[in-house]
């Protein structure tokens, strides 16, 4: 590859665009390359998944490619100067309502990866970190994973500081909502429109848009008369609710140390929920629900598909009672009824990319030439930050290994949604209450 030719934009600058951008910069220091993304870098809020206060970091995967890849990731995390800063290592616990547990310690064996991981019974588990999980919600629970080598990142602080490394190094960034890709009619990809009429052109055009990318697609299958541009079958818009407690000086005392914690479920349960440590300066506990959902709108006349709400910031501040609700729910079957009178502030709607598997989508696409896709978190991707572009470069040059290929592929086997407990299974409508009036 000849790094005076090549021009890259990525548009997206979550975890996929910027540490894509990253890993680019370092290894084509002269190329050029540009994020392209709604909002700011350092805005205050912006609608990126991977823009929050905290992220789980963990390895704790029963399928051995993620959890490979997520110990990849964690030792960048405990090791590189640039990364250490925003990671907390607080250990994880995690009930288990089937064989996870052991599908994860096995796992741990079978890599050669030496951690004090552990499972445990309900009667041991409600004994730890002070009893503090005495009053969980062990019902069907099988046994509880220990893991003390997990934790968290600081994923917006984290997120800021690896674009701001990335843009010393020469990286471009232009704050803009992309409207359509440039595409030929034989499928050739030059680049980007914005919805301001600026054209970006480039070489390599790579769309790491999480929540947004079945809107674009579908915006540029119309534009360009090619319907299988159109991300179909493959990818839809999910949204959750987050919330935060803001913790006093006693609650700190006790809650302070506390590990990432996680409800898991089985696939006809559910999706699995989880609880996050108070952050150190503000002292903000956080949950998030159990229920996923879309947001089926026409975004094109006679064109559905699920997108974020059409607004600057997706509209994630605006948080119905009931998915508030939600978050008491997560609150509780982690603390019982100790905690249920905390005011829990600072709801959040975050919305990503889902497949029906749960696999990133890094690849081609296989209806347009100079076109990429890595997009796909599913809710699950912000862990992966430091190492993921990488793979996202090996992917363009043709060089990811084939077992990776065939997971991440355009077109693949998707399996039935209803074995994937955190598939969007509800529809944003049906969460909001009726208007009233007065």
């Amino acid at each position: 590859m000849s790094s005076s030719k090549e021009s890259y934009i990525i548009v997206g600058a979550g975890i996929f665009g910027v540490s894509t951008a990253y890993h680019l910069i370092q290894k084509y220091p002269n190329a050029l390359i540009t994020l392209v993304d709604r909002d700011a870098y350092d805005a205050d809020t912006r609608v990126a998944a991977s823009w929050d206060w905290n992220k789980v970091v963990r390895a704790d995967y029963d399928d051995i490619v993620y959890c490979q890849l997520a110990l990849e990731a964690q030792d960048v995390f405990k090791t590189d100067p640039l990364w250490k800063p925003y990671f907390h290592e607080t250990g994880l616990i995690w009930t288990c309502r089937d064989d996870y547990a052991q599908n994860v310690i096995e796992n741990y064996k079978r890599l050669g990866r030496k951690a004090d991981i552990k499972a445990i019974s309900i009667e041991e588990a409600r004994k730890l970190f002070g009893g503090l999980f005495a009053d969980a919600d062990y019902t069907g629970v099988k046994e509880v994973l220990i893991n003390p080598t997990g934790g968290w990142g600081a994923a917006g602080d984290s997120l800021r500081a690896i674009t701001r490394k990335a843009l010393d190094l020469g990286v471009k960034y232009e704050v803009a909502e992309v409207a359509t890709l440039l595409l030929a009619k034989n499928g050739q990809c030059s680049g980007i429109k914005t919805t301001n009429g600026k054209v970006l052109k480039a070489t390599h055009t790579i769309i790491c848009a999480g929540a947004y990318t079945p809107t674009l697609l579908e915006f540029s299958a119309v534009n360009s008369g090619l319907p299988n541009i159109a991300a179909g079958y493959r990818l839809t818009a999910g949204g959750i609710t987050t919330g935060m407690a803001k913790l006093n000086d006693e609650l700190h005392a006790k809650y302070g140390s506390m590990p990432v914690a996680f409800q898991g479920y089985r696939p006809e349960q559910g999706p699995f929920i989880g609880s996050l440590p108070p952050t150190p300066g503000d002292r903000e506990m956080k949950w998030w629900g159990q229920t996923i959902f879309k947001n089926t709108r026409e975004v094109l006349p006679g064109h559905y598909v699920s997108s974020p709400p059409p607004k600057p910031d997706y509209a994630q501040w605006e948080v119905s009672r009931r998915l508030k609700d939600d978050i008491k729910h997560a609150n509780k079957v982690f603390y019982g009824e100790k905690t249920a009178n905390w005011e829990l502030t600072k709801h959040r709607i975050c919305w990503d990319a889902f497949t029906t598997s749960s696999d990133f989508i890094i690849s081609p696409h296989s209806a347009a030439k100079g076109l990429y896709i890595a997009t796909g978190g599913s809710f699950h991707g912000y862990k992966f930050f430091p190492v993921i572009g990488k793979y996202i470069i090996q992917m363009i040059e043709g060089k990811l290994s084939p077992q990776l290929t065939e997971k991440w592929a355009w077109d693949r086997h998707r399996p039935d949604p209803a074995l994937f407990p955190d598939w969007p299974r509800y529809e944003m409508k049906d969460l909001i209450e009726p208007y009233k009036a007065l």
